[in-house]
C-alpha cells in the first residue's frame, strides 16, 4: 500500500524548483548589498575606537568635539573647552579628527 503510494506520486518538474530561484537571488543580493558592507563598516569603526589614544581629537555621536584625556577599557574621558571633562563610552565615538597642519 505505501509502496504503491510512493510509486504513484509524481516527482516535481524543473519549473517547480526554478520558482525558488528569484527568492534565492534576492537573498544573495541583500547579503552583498546590505549585510556585508554593514559588517565591514562595523569592523572598521571598532578598529578606530580601539586605536584611540590620549591626545587624539574625536567627535562623538552627539557632535561633541574634544581631546582625549584618558582611555579605559570601555570608556574615555574627553576634555572640551577649557578644563571641562566628560566621560563617554567608546561606542559613542563617531570619528577621529585629523589635525590640520
Amino acid at each position: 500500500m505505501v509502496m504503491q503510494f510512493l510509486l504513484d506520486t509524481e516527482m516535481p518538474d524543473a519549473s517547480a524548483y526554478l520558482s525558488f530561484l528569484p527568492l534565492i537571488l534576492l537573498i544573495v543580493l541583500f547579503y552583498f548589498l546590505l549585510i556585508r558592507p554593514q559588517r565591514k563598516r562595523e569592523k572598521q569603526d571598532k578598529l578606530m575606537r580601539d586605536s584611540i589614544s590620549t591626545g587624539d581629537r574625536v567627535c562623538t555621536i552627539g557632535g561633541i568635539i574634544g581631546r582625549v584625556v584618558q582611555v579605559n577599557d570601555d570608556e574615555i574621558v574627553l576634555e572640551t573647552s577649557g578644563s571641562t571633562r566628560i566621560r563617554f563610552n567608546k561606542w559613542a565615538i563617531r570619528s577621529r579628527i585629523e589635525d590640520e597642519a
